[in-house]
């Protein structure tokens, strides 16, 4: 059953079209994620589904009274009030309440609030940009709509939040349409890709492999027609200019196919070309390039951010460092480069270190200064490889037209301020790159180039991500943030760790097993395992009731004042109650085959 309908909607704001009269059915149960280039009109169709915008032509009909929940890619500037009045300001927490009772849509804003990491009494005005982005997060999801839209829903969020977030929406949403650069937020959501390409909407109902496959042969297949249809063009141009040397019907009949092939030509909206990034490699370092021991660190009288940590770093690492908001991130990067001095413990830079540094809160870039000015530091030249270059041309490569970079900094989206800090970032020779969340709002194929420049970089890579594909595809090792002060390294990628980290639990309950008594399994049923058998019951519910209360206790908005120590604690007795009560509904089953084979 459609939802929504999309019919012949056309949308510009004074350029070429970003949608030119294109169609859509969104059905009940699409997971959506529409895909494209920045810039291509992505958000502006969800702001046409969402009613913020209105089409300069066709039509958007919603089945019935179907309810639409959005997230924004830009947060309010008038965001006020407490966190839970402003997610619990959604239509469908009052349904909840009438049909649930109000405590359990209390409930539902508490566990969404705890597992976002939001304070519910927290002021929404002070909030930082990506609080504020998780707030209206919450504010989506707590209404449970017919069709939920999110625009960069991962943006800000740790890889513990982003990795919930998806097993939420595969669990309780039925109906999305998503805009997203998180590749494998991407793979595990989506059942549908849309793409939208100069204007025109494409459906692909695959998955997005396979739609990357798809799309390479269809430009291919473009490319070559294109380059017939220009031959074909360029041949009777020059029969033009040679003259008509008869006035016969045929001949006009050429003339009149030239006009329409060049009319053709004229409309024909060419793809966007691709970014061209490339890194400047600096003097080579020294083989030791980090040398840390004893590390640790905290802010003022606060709790350890860092605690004993020992690593060294040799040229040539790309190291990921992973872990969730607030736990250090960030920190650890300004300890290991020097811009932190240690509470306790050393740190030991090696020689002919020149490093380049790209910070998350793109503090480099002055907002009253063009994109020209920004990149050329005030100069109209930049020197890439020993060779000037004009910064308009350099520009051009970070997929920046002239004008745009004459535009102040203060008028670029997220993207391009990306864009803009890595231009700088690049035009800088250096053998250590330093770079926390240098992927936020980067389209894919940006993501992509950006990628193969760090896996051919000579030097060193140290960098804070949460995308995990982007993990995998370039660091050699990671370090793990546990939130606690603990910090520990592992050989490989994001996903790497996750094997090493089940590999050691598994390793742990293999453990326990061997420790337990070998005469587990009795050959026959007799008094003691009748008396076992006639205890689990009671032994379940008391576990049963043991993880409710504990269910409940993390359910209750006021849960993200409890210290981090004793939440930790908490998700490690729910873990240890479920494999418990697995083990005990086991043993019984064991105990009533036992029993029934023996009578």
């Amino acid at each position: 059953m459609a939802l929504l309908n999309i019919d012949g909607v056309s949308l510009s704001f004074g350029g070429a079209r970003l949608l030119d009269r294109v169609s859509l059915n969104i059905e009940e149960g699409d997971r959506i994620s529409l895909v494209g280039r920045n810039g291509t009109g992505k958000s502006s169709l969800l702001k046409l589904l969402q009613g913020d915008l209105a089409p300069d032509e066709g039509e958007i009909r919603h089945h019935r009274d179907v309810r639409i929940a959005y997230l924004p890619q830009e947060v309010p500037h008038d965001m006020a009030g407490e966190v839970i009045d402003v997610v619990s300001a959604g239509a469908l927490t009052a349904r909840h309440a009438a049909e649930q009772g109000e405590a359990y849509a209390h409930q539902v804003v508490g566990r969404i609030l705890s597992h976002l990491g939001l304070d519910p009494h927290a002021d929404c005005a002070v909030l930082s940009g990506g609080q504020k982005r998780r707030v209206l997060l919450a504010r989506a999801l707590v209404q449970e709509p017919d069709i939920l839209l999110l625009d960069e829903p991962t943006n800000h969020l740790d890889i513990e939040a982003i990795c919930w977030m998806e097993n939420f929406l595969l669990r309780h949403c039925k109906t999305l349409l998503f805009v997203t650069h998180d590749r494998s937020f991407l793979r595990r959501v989506a059942n549908r890709i849309v793409d939208l390409d100069r204007g025109q909407l494409a459906d692909w109902s695959c998955d997005y492999d396979t739609f990357l496959r798809r799309k390479a042969d269809l430009i291919h297949d473009e490319n070559v027609n294109q380059a017939a249809f220009d031959k074909k063009l360029a041949k009777e141009e020059v029969w033009i200019r040679q003259g008509i040397k008869a006035r016969r019907t045929r001949d006009e009949g050429r003339v009149r196919a030239l006009q329409d092939m060049r009319n053709e030509r004229l409309a024909r909206r060419t793809a966007e070309g691709q970014a061209r990034l490339q890194l400047q490699s600096g003097e080579r370092s020294g083989h030791k390039v980090i040398s840390a021991k004893g590390l640790s660190f905290a802010y003022g009288d606060g709790p350890p951010m860092v605690q004993d940590f020992t690593t060294e770093i040799s040229r040539g690492d790309r190291i990921g460092v992973i872990g969730p908001n607030g736990s250090g991130k960030t920190t650890l990067l300004k300890l290991l480069t020097g811009r932190l001095t240690p509470t306790a413990g050393e740190i030991v830079l090696g020689t002919k270190l020149t490093m380049a540094y790209f910070d998350q809160h793109r503090a480099q870039l002055n907002d009253n200064e063009t994109v020209a000015q920004n990149a050329g530091n005030g100069m109209d030249s930049v020197t890439i490889d020993g060779t000037p270059r004009h910064i308009i041309s350099y520009l051009r490569d970070f997929l920046f037209s002239p004008d745009r970079a004459n535009t102040p900094v203060s008028a670029l989206s997220g993207g391009e301020r990306n864009r803009l800090l890595l231009a700088m970032l690049f035009a800088t020779p250096s053998n250590l790159l330093v770079m926390d969340e240098p992927t936020n709002d980067l389209d894919v194929e940006t993501l992509e180039l950006l990628e193969e420049q760090l896996a051919n970089y000579p030097g060193t890579v140290l960098m804070v991500s949460h995308d995990r594909a982007f993990l995998d595809n370039v660091v050699t090792s990671v370090i793990v943030m546990q939130g606690t002060g603990a910090v520990e390294e592992y050989v490989g990628g994001y996903n790497d760790w996750l094997k090493a980290r089940a590999g050691r639990a598994g390793a742990k309950r293999q453990a326990a097993a061997e420790a337990a008594p070998a005469s587990r399994k009795p050959t026959a049923f007799g008094f003691k395992q009748n008396r076992e058998l006639s205890g689990l019951p009671k032994k379940i519910e008391k576990m049963e009731e043991q993880q409710s209360a504990l269910h409940i206790k993390m359910g209750n908005p006021d849960y993200f004042r409890t210290p981090r120590t004793e939440m930790t604690a908490d998700k490690e007795t729910d873990e240890t109650l479920t494999a418990d009560l697995e083990a005990a509904y086991g043993r019984w089953q064991e105990l009533e085959a036992l029993r029934d084979g023996s009578g």
